[in-house]
């Protein structure tokens, strides 16, 4: 893995001329640890991946590859999918409960801006998956 680059191994279980799927395990923080059978806290979840295809590839299905993201666009998905909405959410609670609302009330118009928010990201879905190109190494 290259600097300013995140990877992770994975399995290629689907090629066609325009995508390459590649399946992945993707573990928590908690997944390292040596207690982690104890408590139960690990989690490790399958995520699957499509990859642009390349025609010149040497990889089949079955073959293990890695699968790299610019470490940019990684920071890039956390502000989108969390700290945009923590501000948003927090922007609409405490602007609704300065106008003298109540905290049910201030806190359903945060709820319902962050929704507003998943939406529109929801409708900008493809424009923003343009932006996260990933690639495979062998």
């Amino acid at each position: 893995m290259g600097k300013g680059s995140v990877s992770h191994r994975g399995k290629v279980v689907g090629m066609d001329p325009q995508w390459t799927t590649v399946r992945f395990e993707a573990q928590s923080a908690c997944s390292s640890c040596h207690a982690a059978g104890l408590c139960g806290m690990s989690e490790m979840q399958e995520k699957t991946v499509q990859v642009a295809s390349d025609p010149y590839a040497t990889y089949r299905v079955g073959d293990e590859v890695e699968v790299v993201l610019k470490a940019s666009m990684g920071i890039k998905a956390v502000w989108i999918a969390y700290m945009v909405p923590l501000l948003i959410l927090l922007a609409a609670f405490f602007g609704v409960s300065a106008l003298g609302a109540s905290e049910l009330t201030a806190g359903l118009a945060g709820i319902a801006s962050i929704a507003v928010y998943y939406l529109i990201v929801w409708l900008l879905r493809d424009r923003l998956q343009d932006d996260y190109v990933f690639t495979i190494k062998n």
